[in-house]
């Protein structure tokens, strides 16, 4: 049992230690709040400003890769 403790100790103090993985915790976290985002806007009929926002600007962006690929 100890063995597994030290081992678990090991890893937790590694974990704190890594710099690369707060930067993945951080694009998750990131990822998360423009999923939540999405959702509020065209979940269950979606209606008001930020759905308003998101589809001028899906609209917009669509346009320009049309025209930049045509």
């Amino acid at each position: 049992m100890l063995q597994y403790y030290i081992k678990a100790t090991q890893g937790l103090k590694h974990l704190s230690e890594d710099k690369d993985g707060v930067v993945s915790f951080e694009y998750v976290i990131v990822a998360a709040c423009i999923v939540a985002a999405v959702a509020a806007a065209f979940g269950a009929g979606g209606s008001g400003p930020i759905f308003d926002a998101l589809t001028s600007a899906i609209t917009a962006i669509a346009a320009k890769v049309t025209s930049a690929v045509a």
